[in-house]
């Protein structure tokens, strides 16, 4: 009698629950699992490993208020907040209220001429987007009532997740055409996309675990509307011990002048450090045997505000 080497079998030719094999068990498959290659696990043969391989230090210094900052482009990631068409194009949620635009639109050409050097210099971008859900379910009455009744001038038409008479869907609804990134700023691959649906990008989301998963520290401003949700967004990273730095110039606010002298002031007194675009471009390094990303210098260059005495 040949001994049996397979499972035993019923009637029906399948194999019988629970009887006993002789085969091995499959071994796990040897791989590298974590959010970063920096912060993962390895497997090898029947050992996990807990060791992360550390990153390498990339220091960059550039110059800043109220002083110098010398940050680690290998744990600094842009964060780029709002710029989406329901905020930024003339036919938005915004723009449908009667709302100027123009604003919102300032930092454009900036950010668009920063973030070829940034990408090339190997720094991350994340795109901080408003996105709220159709029924509105998780956003309080105060949110509800204050996108329904704007101070800024603009005309009670349409709250969140409702449609503009120009209908181009629900506003700030992730999938919709208000919540996707304006088209003169579309995010590369690579990039990461975080929405939230209050001022702070870091309530009741994803974003703080996103961040600490990539093993990124030091946060760097752009976006609209800088009174609102840049700044609730800075303030809470500094709360939660980011390294903040606002690019005054790659930011953009329909609220009056006063207010937007008033935010750069605050941070450089409570939360962190303010710069340009153009001060950041100056600092990173140009990749051997190219020049300057197309446009980069004169976006820059062109962009350069007249610094507060505040």
């Amino acid at each position: 009698m040949t001994r049996r080497t397979s499972r035993a079998r019923t009637s029906t030719g399948q194999p019988e629950t629970g009887a006993p094999s002789t085969r091995a068990a499959s071994a796990p498959q040897a791989g590298v699992y974590g959010p970063a290659a920096h912060n993962a696990w390895t497997l090898s043969g029947d050992t996990v490993s807990l060791v992360r391989q550390p990153k390498r230090p990339r220091p960059l210094t550039l110059a800043a208020q109220p002083q110098a900052v010398r940050l680690d482009l290998a744990r600094s990631a842009l964060v780029i907040v709002d710029m989406q068409n329901d905020f930024c194009h003339p036919k938005g949620w915004f723009g449908q209220k009667g709302i100027d635009v123009r604003p919102m639109r300032r930092p454009i050409p900036v950010i668009a001429g920063l973030l070829p050097a940034w990408r090339a210099a190997g720094g991350a971008v994340v795109w901080l987007h408003w996105g709220v859900r159709p029924d509105r379910l998780n956003l309080s009455p105060t949110i509800q009532f204050k996108g329904r009744h704007p101070r800024d001038g603009g005309a009670d038409l349409a709250g969140y997740a409702e449609a503009s008479p120009d209908d181009r869907g629900l506003s700030v609804v992730p999938g919709h055409w208000g919540a996707q990134a304006i088209d003169e700023l579309p995010p590369a691959p690579g990039d990461i996309t975080v929405f939230k649906h209050r001022l702070s990008g870091f309530w009741d989301n994803e974003l703080d675990s996103v961040l600490r998963g990539q093993g990124l520290q030091t946060l760097l401003f752009a976006g609209v509307n800088t009174d609102r949700c840049v700044f609730s967004t800075l303030q809470d990273a500094g709360f939660l011990g980011y390294d903040c730095l606002l690019l005054e110039d790659a930011c953009g606010t329909p609220s009056p002048a006063y207010v937007s002298r008033a935010i750069p002031f605050i941070v450089r007194q409570l939360h962190g450090f303010t710069a340009t675009a153009a001060d950041l471009l100056a600092a990173l390094p140009t990749p051997r045997g190219s020049a300057r990303p197309d446009g980069a210098a004169r976006a820059a260059s062109a962009s350069r505000p007249k610094r507060s005495s505040t």
